[in-house]
């Protein structure tokens, strides 16, 4: 096991990054294909415009192995609405308490820009129990849900915080 309090952040994104995105996104069992090469292209979208992508990294590395990530960013047409798009860690650290020091340094982050409100999307099957237990553990709430969203039987449930 990692010594966590060894754990650094960094917020630029490289093109390397890539190959961990994919590792730790698939290691979940969570996400089809598809959903990957959407993580992957929030990264290639960032490399490529800036900031000016509206979609920024943290990348959460102990002796310069990464061990984590998230990726976020304003909404659109909000003045002070983020979305956290993705937060994984690698599945040995998972329960550790790294996802936990992730969001923590995500919120910091958003207050830093301005944030008042995370909006956070997930699956309401079975499989995803963990996840909004996490999200729930961190503060998050839960806001609205939109039935059959993703598929018959698969609601979208989102969470928000609001910051103090």
């Amino acid at each position: 096991m990692m010594d966590l309090d060894a754990l650094g952040f960094r917020n630029d994104p490289h093109p390397s990054d890539a190959g961990i995105i994919r590792e730790v996104v698939s290691s979940s069992g969570f996400f089809s294909p598809a959903e990957i090469d959407i993580a992957l292209e929030l990264l290639h979208e960032r490399i490529a415009k800036g900031e000016s992508s509206g979609y920024y990294f943290l990348f959460a590395e102990v002796e310069g192995h990464v061990i984590g990530y998230a990726c976020f960013g304003p909404i659109p047409c909000t003045l002070t609405s983020f979305d956290l798009y993705w937060i994984a860690v690698s599945p040995d650290l998972r329960g550790s308490g790294a996802g936990r020091r992730i969001i923590a340094e995500v919120e910091a982050e958003i207050r830093r820009m301005g944030g008042t409100r995370i909006y956070v999307e997930t699956s309401s099957r079975e499989l995803y129990l963990p996840t909004r237990g996490f999200y729930s553990k961190c503060g998050y709430e839960e806001e609205a849900v939109f039935k059959d969203f993703y598929a018959p039987g698969d609601n979208k449930v989102v969470f928000l915080k609001v910051l103090q």
